[in-house]
């Protein structure tokens, strides 16, 4: 089955941002855009206005929106096959319903500056713990030019081979579409164990420390995408310290960062990984948070 690229769209500058996002996307890898609004009627009297108290005028206004959101992607791109729909239903619950029938769900997030990258709301964090497909979180702001040739698809590895193949598969995906680099991230510490064990870190220095397993490991995780996608250039980038702030610190270099997602289950509800949320909530560049593939 071929999926198409989703958007969820609320007529917001950043939900268009992200529409345009998903547009481009959808071109370059010849697939649908499909472009939703989730939608429930909500009389609201105080205001007086037709849409305010009636539903189906509330609901023609809506899917006016869409179709006026639909047409400034369309007079863009001419060939690119656009579907709407007004999706009945609390936007939670509906976006992540559209995500599991997209090759991925595309989102708008405010965001005040670079330094602060996305307003990660409730919604967003409910669609991003319960979606089992790719979503991409887009910037108001966002401009093509952020594409331009020479910034790489950053990405995210850790554990073993299979536990990172999700986000690898996506990047690799990505860089083939735009002629892009991979930048393959892993990131290490020292175990507990060497904070209270000077005897053990001298082992492990005269060893030559973790770092040329840790490379090892990469490769092995990189080794099949590389197969399956030969005409990727690939960067290995290997470094010790905080996997939310390594990965921040080569956004600069970024059209994309891919990082991947484990949801934990709380009493108040699903949660993603403090990495991923670091990310999120700093990133400048539109940032793809990839469930794991169970």
């Amino acid at each position: 089955m071929t999926r198409p690229i989703t958007a969820g769209v609320d007529g917001s500058e950043e939900s268009l941002a992200a529409l345009a996002w998903a547009a481009r996307e959808a071109v370059r890898r010849g697939l649908a855009l499909r472009v939703v609004h989730a939608w429930r009627f909500q009389p609201h009297e105080a205001i007086d206005a037709p849409f305010a108290k009636d539903a189906d005028t509330q609901a023609q206004w809506v899917r006016d929106g869409l179709a006026e959101a639909a047409r400034s992607v369309t007079e863009r791109h001419t060939g690119l096959e656009v579907i709407t729909d007004v999706l009945d239903g609390g936007p939670a619950e509906t976006l992540v319903a559209a995500a599991a029938d997209a090759e991925m769900l595309v989102l708008g997030s405010r965001g005040h500056a670079a330094v602060v990258g996305f307003l990660l709301g409730s919604v967003g964090q409910q669609v991003i713990a319960g979606a089992t497909r790719p979503v991409v979180l887009v910037r108001a702001g966002d401009e093509p030019s952020a594409e331009a040739a020479g910034r790489e698809i950053v990405v995210g590895q850790q554990g073993d081979p299979d536990d990172s193949a999700a986000a690898l598969r996506l990047a690799f995906e990505t860089a083939t579409a735009r002629g892009a680099t991979v930048r393959a991230v892993r990131v290490w510490t020292l175990p507990p164990l060497f904070a209270y064990s000077p005897a053990s870190l001298k082992l492990l220095d005269d060893a030559g420390g973790l770092e040329p397993f840790e490379k090892k490991a990469l490769g092995e995780a990189l080794q099949p995408w590389r197969e399956r996608f030969p005409d990727v250039h690939v960067v290995e980038h290997v470094e010790m310290g905080s996997a939310g702030q390594v990965l921040l610190s080569v956004t600069g270099r970024a059209q994309l960062m891919v990082v991947g997602r484990r949801a934990r289950r709380t009493a108040v509800g699903a949660r993603i990984g403090s990495v991923a949320h670091g990310v999120l909530h700093h990133a400048p560049c539109p940032v793809a948070v990839v469930p794991h593939d169970d």
